[in-house]
């Protein structure tokens, strides 16, 4: 059982995986890199003067596996809350279980909608770490703000759900803050 499910490989997906694996949780992101990244040319990422979004895109990935999450190929069908997290099904009737899901699968809203979870014209109703009404699912990203997406938005609410799952696992609050050695 992985400790944590990530939905999607855009911003928001690898963002959260990123910090997760960075702190030693168990992590595997489903996604098929068809993010719209990839139309996409950035120049209003802090730090990152310019860059498309497909290279933007490679970069995470690459830092993502680097730090230990496991990347599929694969698109999820379905996710099912458990008595110990969940259940992820792919598209091939594959199983994956975890103890915590972040989904970060964009404007299309399948997953969300299966699962019954509230909405507003903004999209999927979460809390300021993106928690929803389920008790650790997690959602991020576009699905929260469908008209109003930007890709450093996206990867901050990443990173907020995972800190908040951090935390919620260390009993304390947790931060992620490297320095210079």
């Amino acid at each position: 059982m992985a400790d944590v499910i990530v939905i999607g490989d855009g911003p928001g997906g690898l963002s959260a995986a990123l910090f997760l694996a960075k702190n030693g949780k168990s992590v595997q992101v489903f996604g098929q890199d068809e993010t719209p990244m990839h139309y996409a040319m950035l120049y209003n990422y802090l730090g990152i003067p310019e860059i498309k979004g497909s290279d933007f895109q490679k970069i995470a990935r690459d830092q993502v596996t680097k730090f230990g999450a496991t990347l599929h190929d694969q698109e999820v069908t379905r996710v099912e809350p458990t008595d110990d997290g969940f259940v992820v099904t792919t598209a091939d009737g594959s199983r994956h279980e975890s103890k915590y899901v972040i989904i970060a699968e964009g404007k299309g809203l399948e997953l969300a909608a299966q699962l019954n979870l509230p909405r507003s014209q903004s999209g999927v109703e979460v809390d300021r770490n993106g928690r929803t009404a389920i008790e650790r699912l997690y959602v991020v990203g576009r699905s929260t703000r469908i008209n109003r997406s930007q890709a450093i938005i996206s990867a901050g609410e990443g990173a907020a759900a995972a800190l908040d799952i951090l935390s919620t696992e260390a009993g304390r609050d947790v931060h992620d803050f490297d320095t210079v050695k």
